[in-house]
């Protein structure tokens, strides 16, 4: 696979719901902590601002744009970003999926999202290497990206046999696809999605999880780069915000804590699959990334930093049955 389809992968979204929002007069909400949720909406009428933790400016978002949250960052919601906002929890009752969430009346602003969370181990890790909003404004690329999220709607909405499934291929197929757009447009962003936009760097990420088991030497990475070592080892951290070596070895190791917690290969098989010689090797490098030894994290990783607080997560999940998607 190639890098984004890697990274994609070991998120395994699940718990999907899709709603809309109609909101009148003036109106401004905060969303919080999102437990590792990526959200994709689409605006059906009106405007309004988004606003996202960590990003220094407000976005405009009008009729016809597409957006989507794939870093699970709190965001906030509003007519007018002078207001003080209220939290998401005091407005959005307990819902059906498909339902329409009314404020004020309604009919200044609607709009249509669908929000899945992710449950593989480290998400907060891989959601952080993606960006905090992708924003399709181009009317050609915001179609796509519109009618799947309506389509989603319906399919949760009209509960026909099968469309679990068809909502779950749906919003993998929203990601993607906005986030290749996103993709395609990247400027001079740092971090590592920004980096698979730089043909050179880009060629290395790509050598790296095609065959994560080779024993890479910055040189060789370098070669793929057409680059020399010492100016590919300054631009890749330029670019991604940390040397080649240790990139390849943060990859190396969410691979095989992936494996550890799904597929009950042992350490000894793990191990040389990822281009180390000995256990010992692979242990340490396992232990300094992931926080705890192979077998700790093999034996319910308890000992393993989780990506959020796990009680907090179990009464997230237990409320996505019943709130709507832009607040869940």
């Amino acid at each position: 696979m190639d890098p984004l389809s890697d990274v994609l992968s070991l998120l395994k979204p699940r718990s999907y719901v899709s709603a809309g929002f109609d909101a009148g007069g003036d109106w401004s909400i905060r969303f919080s902590r999102q437990h590792d949720r990526i959200k994709c909406y689409a605006v059906v009428s009106g405007a309004c601002w988004l606003s996202v933790e960590g990003v220094p400016d407000p976005v405009r978002l009008k009729a016809g744009d597409c957006f989507v949250l794939p870093s699970g960052r709190p965001f906030r919601l509003a007519s007018d970003m002078a207001l003080t906002p209220v939290d998401a929890g005091t407005v959005f009752p307990p819902a059906r999926d498909g339902g329409v969430v009314t404020v004020n009346g309604g009919g200044g602003f609607f709009l249509v999202g669908s929000r899945f969370a992710v449950s593989g181990d480290h998400a907060g890790i891989l959601l952080g290497m993606l960006p905090p909003i992708v924003h399709i404004r181009k009317e050609a690329e915001q179609a796509a990206l519109r009618w799947s999220v309506e389509r989603m709607m319906q399919e949760l909405h009209e509960r026909q046999p099968g469309g679990f499934l068809v909502a779950q291929h749906l919003a993998h197929m929203m990601l993607v696809q906005a986030l290749r757009l996103h993709l395609e447009g990247a400027g001079g962003g740092v971090g590592w999605f920004f980096a698979l936009a730089d043909r050179q760097i880009g060629a290395a990420i790509n050598a790296m999880h095609a065959d994560p088991a080779h024993r890479w030497t910055l040189q060789e990475l370098a070669q793929r780069a057409g680059m020399s070592r010492s100016s590919f080892a300054l631009r890749f951290k330029e670019k991604v915000g940390e040397a080649p070596m240790e990139y390849l070895t943060r990859w190396r190791m969410l691979l095989a804590g992936d494996r550890l917690a799904t597929s009950g290969d042992p350490v000894s098989a793990i191990a040389p699959s990822l281009g180390y010689e000995s256990e010992s090797a692979f242990s340490t490098a396992f232990k300094r990334v992931m926080g705890c030894s192979p077998r700790q994290y093999g034996r319910g990783r308890a000992g393993t930093p989780p990506s959020r607080d796990e009680g907090e997560a179990a009464r997230a999940d237990s409320a996505d049955r019943n709130i709507l998607s832009l607040d869940a």
